[in-house]
């Protein structure tokens, strides 16, 4: 890019859609990533804590990610090859075999889809509609499963329901996720109530589907008891269950799978965002192999299995996830992720934290507010964003890679945008 081009923005304003968001908040051009930095056109270095909304786990360009792919081009590797068999998908089955499943005890199938996580849950949909003979699906308030129509009806937020149009978003019945009720009222005894109640109006289900931390939905974490709960229902109700892994999977809550420990076993689990490791479109969906009873091009794509994304996918998974050690790393960063947005919570009364691991915030209690947060922290160099029906959720996203000492500066960066709104708070209500 020249530098003309690089300084003038107006190409986006008459050329891109209106539909555009991120640039909204983060208003200049980046030119270059490495780790957990973005750097613009001008040379300002940021500090992401969005990490491609949990698609760059393992932060940017990773060097023997960017290594292997480079060789592969260079060598004239397959680009693309529909669902044919490749070396390179063999290479990413055989360790996501090895590394990832049987260590689990799981023995799923790797189905793969579009290479969006809406495909890997629109496939999920299909095959459990497919399986049961059932169309209504149970979704839980506050989910997020994706913007195409089927995925979008499991979907609670209103304004990205309103995207829609008149388009009906049926055959799903929305039921209270865990806390979303207050803390006196048992969402899983309502939901089993309510399922086993014939005049409830709810129709057989042919899955239950949820995200054990919901990541647009305000990071709202789901507990153990509760998981097992509702899968005991599904199971209970002749449905299977589903564990939306997109977003809190793939090691952002301290482990592979965003449930590994909390003795539930998911029939289908969509994936995609980080499963690529270097940010490229990839998204499969896991499915038990009793119900993997899918015709031949049944369920298909152009862009099923994206072949770069092999070659960096397995490159992630060698790399971080051939022992414990990453993992460990994650937890530990997780904990002080947590001891650090306690202190920055207590600026703000009545602030409270949010989701687990590496997935944590603070729920400001206003949109508003968290708006003025992250905007102050991008003109001081940290990108960072909001979550929750109400944008109330200020999102800590940063690669898992990133090391203790910048996460403890991007830390810093939010505390210091916290104080000034807090503070200019008082200041309005005086």
């Amino acid at each position: 890019m020249t530098t003309a081009h690089a300084a003038d923005k107006s190409i986006f304003e008459r050329r891109e859609s209106e539909v555009r968001s991120y640039s909204r908040s983060f208003d200049t051009v980046f030119s270059t990533a490495k780790g957990s930095h973005l750097i613009d056109t001008h040379g300002k270095a940021y500090i992401d804590f969005l990490a491609g909304c949990s698609s760059l786990n393992y932060g940017h360009n990773d060097p023997d990610m960017k290594a292997a792919l480079i060789e592969h081009i260079a060598g004239d590797g397959i680009a693309h090859g529909l669902d044919m068999h490749s070396d390179t998908k063999a290479a990413f089955l055989e360790s996501f075999e090895e590394l990832i499943l049987k260590p689990r005890g799981m023995d799923h199938k790797v189905m793969m889809t579009g290479p969006t996580g809406t495909n890997a849950v629109e496939a999920a949909l299909k095959l459990a509609r497919k399986v049961t003979g059932r169309k209504n699906v149970i979704s839980f308030t506050n989910g997020f499963h994706g913007m195409t129509l089927g995925s979008l009806a499991l979907t609670g937020n209103a304004a990205k329901r309103d995207g829609g149009g008149d388009v009906a978003l049926g055959d799903v019945t929305h039921l209270p996720f865990e806390g979303s009720m207050g803390e006196d009222a048992d969402t899983l005894v309502i939901a089993e109530a309510m399922l086993e109640n014939p005049s409830s109006g709810i129709d057989a289900p042919a899955a239950f589907i949820l995200e054990t931390v919901q990541g647009e939905g305000g990071l709202n974490a789901a507990s153990r008891e509760w998981l097992q709960g509702v899968e005991n229902l599904a199971r209970k109700h002749g449905a299977l269950f589903i564990v939306d892994d997109i977003q809190a999977g793939i090691g952002r809550t301290g482990e592979f799978f965003s449930f590994d420990g909390m003795g539930i076993s998911p029939d289908l689990i969509p994936l995609a965002k980080s499963l690529s490791g270097f940010g490229l479109p990839f998204a499969a969906l896991l499915v038990k192999p009793e119900h993997d009873i899918w015709k031949p091009a049944e369920h298909n794509g152009t862009f099923r299995g994206n072949t770069h994304a092999f070659v960096t996918g397995r490159i992630a998974l060698e790399k971080f996830w051939r022992d414990d050690a990453f993992a460990g790393e994650v937890k530990r960063k997780g904990e002080l992720l947590h001891e650090r947005l306690a202190e920055i919570a207590a600026h703000i009364d009545g602030a409270s934290l949010k989701g687990r691991g590496m997935m944590q915030g603070i729920d400001v209690g206003s949109g508003e507010m968290a708006e003025e947060i992250c905007a102050t922290c991008f003109a001081n160099g940290l990108i960072i964003e909001t979550s929750g029906a109400h944008d109330e959720v200020v999102k800590v996203l940063a690669p898992l890679t990133t090391p203790i000492a910048v996460l403890k500066e991007g830390l810093d960066i939010l505390e210091a945008a916290v104080v000034a709104a807090s503070s200019a708070k008082v200041v309005k209500i005086a």
